[in-house]
């Protein structure tokens, strides 16, 4: 039998095409000028997919950012998508966490392409094995879109179940339907797996925090099989790879943009690979976006307060058509030296500039006597704190919420 040729992909995911935080309208296309980034990094992306011709585009979930997009947004996502289905190159959309709604029988923000029988798109909503004869190419991928713990809760034998209870069957249930499909699978064709979900050991960016003990984890082990040829996944924004350089290689390709400043210094890009039997090689390929700019500054002495804070910023050259913020740290009694005007001067160029002001104060002043602060419990303890050093009321509510559920209830 002859050899295959290697089967050249696209990897990405986590577009979030209609991420409109920082910035303005754009006056020609009325869109955000930050969906409209979002949007000249999806297009990047199906250029190359594109020139270079690749066999298969593999996206690996969330395309916007929640699961009620505006029809604008949807039509601009359809208008990329369809080019690849033009070209005649077999695209799969696997579902993500923000495409899908949590209320059973709606449909979710991909559902159009399947509906329409689009050419050569493959929407991948459920836990499946695609096969050589539906994608038009000797390839085989196991789909695994994101998999809610809802699914399970509702089911007679979950009722009684605690929550962590629920989440080790559903790993159990989705890691046994995996090995299934490995099984199942031709050992003479290559066999890629696509996921959007957390996987053990990887590292979490600032999006991700707030969901943790509350999804689904895969094993790594699970993932390591070497009768998987390549791992395409999704849901965590920052790039890694999480297998070294053993096989197959399981990645994650990050977002096509940045989020937020918790993801200011991390590069954003696609992958590229080529994939045969037992052998893949990949690449990270880094797309041409805006910059953010996160400054930090603490002030010494309030007579060169300006100063300082002026000799520290980058030129307004440098920060024009930036996102940027400044983060200063000073007394709160030096309030009033604060020339804000100033700053906003100084950044007019950027596409957003925020300030954000760390105001230390004087802590033994507002605890008070010691003899009153050992009979408060832990939580009003905290909350003194966070007054004393002048954490914003929602911020203060946020910490006081997340404590009551950490520290051991009092008498």
């Amino acid at each position: 039998m002859s050899k295959q040729k290697p089967i050249r992909l696209l990897h990405f995911a986590d577009a979030h095409i209609d991420m409109s935080n920082y910035g303005r309208h754009d006056p020609q296309t009325a869109l955000p000028i930050r969906v409209m980034d979002f949007l000249h990094a999806l297009d990047q992306i199906i250029e190359c997919a594109l020139e270079e011709k690749v066999d298969l585009v593999l996206f690996a979930g969330d395309a916007y950012k929640d699961r009620n997009p505006q029809p604008t947004f949807q039509r601009e996502w359809g208008k990329r998508i369809m080019r690849l289905s033009q070209a005649g190159i077999p695209t799969v959309l696997l579902v993500g966490n923000h495409d899908v709604s949590p209320a059973s029988g709606r449909a979710h923000t991909l559902h159009e392409f399947h509906t329409l029988a689009v050419p050569h798109i493959h929407v991948a909503d459920n836990i499946t094995l695609l096969k050589p004869e539906q994608l038009g190419l000797p390839v085989q991928i196991i789909t695994i879109p994101w998999v809610s713990r809802h699914a399970l809760m509702s089911r007679e034998e979950m009722a009684h179940k605690e929550v962590n209870e629920v989440l080790i069957a559903l790993e159990e249930r989705v890691s046994e339907l995996i090995r299934r499909h490995i099984e199942t699978a031709d050992p003479d064709l290559p066999l890629l797996l696509m996921a959007h979900a957390s996987v053990q050991g990887a590292k979490y960016g600032s999006e991700r925090a707030v969901m943790l003990g509350q999804e689904l984890v895969l094993s790594p082990a699970l993932l390591r099989d070497g009768r998987l040829d390549y791992v395409a996944l999704g849901h965590i924004h920052q790039h890694q790879s999480l297998n070294g350089a053993e096989h197959p290689p399981i990645i994650y390709p990050g977002s096509i943009e940045r989020i937020d400043f918790g993801e200011a210094h991390e590069a954003k890009g696609f992958v590229m690979a080529q994939i045969e039997r037992g052998k893949a090689t990949w690449k990270f390929r880094k797309l041409d976006i805006r910059r953010f700019i996160d400054l930090k500054v603490e002030p010494t002495a309030a007579e060169k307060f300006m100063l300082e804070i002026m000799a520290a910023l980058p030129s307004p050259e440098e920060v024009a058509e930036t996102i940027s913020r400044l983060q200063l740290t000073y007394p709160r009694d030096w309030e009033s030296l604060l020339d804000e005007p100033l700053l906003h001067e100084h950044f007019a160029r950027a596409l957003s500039f925020q300030i954000q002001k760390h105001r230390l104060a004087e802590k033994r002043a507002r605890l008070g006597d010691a003899a009153a602060i050992e009979t408060l419990s832990p939580l009003e303890l905290l909350n003194l704190y966070w007054q004393s050093v002048g954490i914003e009321e929602t911020d203060a509510a946020a910490l006081h919420a997340l404590a009551q559920q950490i520290l051991p209830v009092t008498q």
